[in-house]
């Protein structure tokens, strides 16, 4: 194989060659390249022929996991209109009249930010670009919408003066429009998993806000003849579909029947506040500017007195909790919960916190599950409405000092689902030239990957499944810029090529 491995202890660069053999799916025997590797065939069984895949002196590192996606969403975005350069509602406005102009008899666009804009959007505004031609605005956050007043009749919904539905009204529309034939949306995801395996993942946590059983085990079945899923899902549970789950005995961790082991079940998902970018993330403080509103602070969407039964729910049936909280106020009063119900789980963003409520993720024993490049995305729009309380967010360094496990994500379509680009910002807590934000607040590549790992670490060792990606540059030794867009010339699942520009042979 002629492989280079990282290793924790070494300096940057200073691995030797070396051949790793996989065998029934992980990692055999790690050895210097061209000693001879031990047989692991069992005593009377058939020889098989080896394949050999040889990689030139690249490094080779556990497979990537991106631990929160929204897959069909990520997986419609390069077919909808793209807002996510426009700077004002007037541009983004322009935009989808545009498309209108170019004869869509339907307009969704995705990915703007608004949070910054110079001026407000209107429902005159939209309608006056777009007419009668239903038009609907997804921010890049996922949490508002910008409707006209043909979509809000077409979807027998009442849109308010400035056309933006926030939170549940925009989740239940965004539903409606994934209301797209299982084989054309199977084909999208198809496609986007293809892309993922291409930049080295090995496995993600879908929070789409479907019943995800029958989809992936539908697409498990259609690729079951074509080669089988590149990477491994994990299924996360709504509330919705939280009896229905525990009526037939899903649990968190098993595998699904007939998709070869490659689809199991996650986390029970609830959404416990807003997100930055639509001012509703719960905080402590409000947010200037939203003087005499009425959520000033943000918005808290599940009460705690429904939070605490859901969650004991959810635990009793054997789904381990995964709760979204993203406002200091939303992850203290998770943390509360965690502990009353006395289960384990996962902190979905867990963006802004407390000092104190650090320590307590650790005493609890909860994962943070955080996006670091939305730290690059959200970081002026923080510094406006987090202004004073910056040094709080996206708390990477002080987490893992304190013992917390980190688990690395995109919350993909929000940031792409490319892990490379979560450790690039995990890592340098810049992008495009800027300065380091909160730099402080960064770790190193070694706890990077191994929180985009999928708990295997972040190096090669004998034992681990053989879900392993062969890149061309030591991430040890690599410059921000360069992990953000690490070239990867192949990626292995259970031993099994998911994606190469290297042939087998030998």
């Amino acid at each position: 194989m002629s492989a280079r491995i990282l290793d924790g202890a070494r300096l940057p660069g200073a691995s030797e060659p070396v051949d790793v053999l996989v065998a029934d799916g992980v990692v055999a025997a790690v050895v210097p390249h061209g000693a001879p590797l031990p047989d692991t065939t069992p005593a009377g069984a058939p020889v098989e022929p080896a394949e050999r895949l040889r990689v030139g002196g690249r490094w080779v590192v556990p497979g990537l996991h991106d631990r929160h996606v929204h897959a069909s969403q990520w997986a419609m975005v390069s077919r909808r209109l793209d807002l996510a350069g426009a700077s004002s509602a007037a541009e983004v406005a322009a935009l989808a009249g545009e498309a209108v102009g170019r004869g869509e008899p339907e307009v969704v666009g995705f990915g703007f930010r608004d949070g910054l804009w110079p001026d407000a959007p209107s429902l005159a505004l939209l309608d006056a670009r777009t007419g009668d031609v239903p038009t609907v605005l997804v921010s890049a956050d996922l949490h508002s919408c910008w409707v006209n007043s043909a979509a809000a009749r077409l979807h027998g919904i009442e849109a308010p003066a400035d056309g933006m539905l926030r939170e549940e009204p925009c989740f239940a529309l965004v539903r409606a429009l994934d209301d797209i034939a299982d084989d054309v949306l199977d084909g999208w995801v198809a496609d986007a998993l293809d892309r993922a395996a291409a930049r080295g993942v090995v496995g993600i946590v879908d929070y789409e806000m479907r019943w995800n059983l029958d989809d992936w085990a539908r697409r498990a079945a259609a690729a079951a003849g074509s080669g089988r899923l590149p990477l491994r899902v994990a299924f996360g549970v709504y509330p919705q579909h939280l009896d229905r789950a525990a009526a037939e005995g899903l649990r968190t961790g098993d595998e699904v029947a007939g998709t070869g082991g490659l689809v199991s079940v996650g986390g029970a998902k609830a959404i416990t506040d807003g997100s930055l970018n639509t001012r509703t993330a719960w905080c402590f403080d409000p947010y200037p500017g939203l003087e005499g509103h009425a959520h000033p602070s943000g918005l808290a969407t599940i009460p705690y007195d429904e939070l605490v039964p859901l969650m004991r729910r959810a635990n009793d049936a054997g789904l381990v909790p995964a709760i979204h909280a993203i406002g200091d106020r939303a992850n203290a009063r998770v943390l509360d919960a965690f502990e009353e119900v006395g289960c384990r789980g996962s902190v979905e963003h867990a963006q802004l916190l407390r000092h104190e409520d650090v320590a307590r993720f650790a005493r609890l024993g909860i994962v943070a599950s955080v996006q670091p490049e939305h730290a690059m995305d959200d970081r002026d729009v923080a510094d406006r409405y987090w202004a004073g309380r910056t040094d709080r967010a996206f708390m990477l360094a002080d987490l893992q000092a304190a013992g917390v496990e980190l688990a690395l994500g995109s919350d993909a379509p929000v940031a792409p689902l490319d892990p490379w680009v979560a450790i690039a910002a995990a890592v340098g807590r810049t992008r495009d030239g800027r300065e380091p934000w909160h730099p402080e607040q960064a770790i190193d590549v070694r706890a990077a990957l191994a929180a985009s790992s999928g708990g295997a670490g972040a190096e090669v060792r004998v034992g681990i499944r053989a879900d392993l990606a062969v890149v061309e540059l030591d991430p040890y030794a690599a410059s921000v810029d360069e992990l953000r867009t690490m070239p990867v010339a192949a990626t292995l699942l259970g031993g099994r090529l998911a994606h190469s520009v290297i042939p087998l042979g030998g």
